[in-house]
């Protein structure tokens, strides 16, 4: 039983990092009804980020708990600069244009991040120190979730419930709602949508640079490719739970942790992303919209 309770958490855990990811992800998609794939390189340039700052403040001998605060701040200060100027380089300019020219601009500014870190840092695998606190409480079940999973799952949802309460109660994410609902309609009644488009890209950013940042200390080590991978699996996260809506992301990153835990725990680590995949299929064979998407029904 102790297993089962390993592997559930171990997939939470994942999960909430694939959550946090395909919230920028279905955040976009919502407003302008774009796919960002430079989304996941935010989330790698959030953990480089974080680790100069980490390597900066350790040989000034910070405790690890302030380091990791530190981090974090610089890291989501730097990923949302980044989130905004990607958004106005490279999709503002093509807000009118065919669908397709904003997706391959996504494609090519994700290749373009991608070799920037590249040729700035190094292609080998990069020590990250280890910041999470310990949790003395937690020593009888440190065999079942260790201190940096429940510190993950513990900053995934209060990330996740600030989003919820920010976007149904504050005014910009009213008209963030308004916006997603319908744009034109946003205009004409004074919402400054370019201003909303843009908080969406900084909030998104914010939130994979967090992640990052979490799943780096908790793995203990990072490189240029691991955006890619991410950014893929918080994609299908999104697709999964519905794109366009924030809960079905959030749902969506949870039941995928949970598919590759399992998958990985019960049969083999080799299929963890064929079960991952799979799972995608399946729900876009029976219910193309997502768990909580909502089908469109398309006037002629």
């Amino acid at each position: 039983m102790d297993y089962f309770w390993e592997l559930f958490f171990g997939g939470l855990t994942r999960g909430s990092i694939y959550a946090l990811i395909a919230l920028g992800y279905t955040m976009v998609y919502g407003i302008i009804e774009l796919i960002n794939f430079a989304h996941g390189e935010i989330y790698m340039i959030g953990a480089f980020t974080a680790l100069i700052v980490a390597g900066v403040l350790g040989t000034l001998g910070f405790p690890a708990l302030a380091i990791l605060l530190f981090a974090l701040v610089v890291a989501v200060i730097y990923s949302s600069a980044y989130g905004y100027t990607i958004e106005k380089i490279a999709y503002k300019p093509l807000r009118g244009a065919p669908r397709l020219s904003p997706l391959i601009s996504a494609i090519g500014m994700s290749i373009f991040l991608q070799n920037y870190v590249l040729l700035v840092q190094t292609s080998d695998f990069l020590p990250f120190p280890y910041l999470t606190p310990e949790f003395d409480f937690m020593e009888p079940y440190i065999h079942i979730m260790g201190s940096s999973e429940l510190f993950i799952i513990l900053a995934s949802a209060c990330s996740m419930i600030g989003l919820t309460l920010f976007i149904k109660y504050t005014r910009l994410g009213k008209a963030m709602r308004a916006t997603a609902q319908n744009r034109k309609m946003a205009m004409l009644v004074g919402v400054d949508v370019d201003r909303v488009i843009s908080a969406t890209f900084i909030i998104g950013s914010a939130l994979a640079a967090i992640g990052g940042v979490l799943i780096a200390s908790h793995i203990g080590q990072i490189n240029f490719y691991i955006g890619f991978i991410a950014g893929i699996k918080a994609f299908t996260a999104a697709v999964l739970g519905g794109i366009g809506s924030i809960p079905g992301a959030m749902l969506g990153g949870l039941v995928l942790g949970w598919c590759e835990s399992f998958a990985t725990g019960y049969v083999s680590s080799d299929y963890e992303d064929v079960f991952a995949f799979s799972l995608l299929v399946l729900i876009l064979i029976f219910r193309p919209a997502g768990i909580l998407g909502k089908s469109q029904t398309q006037k002629v």
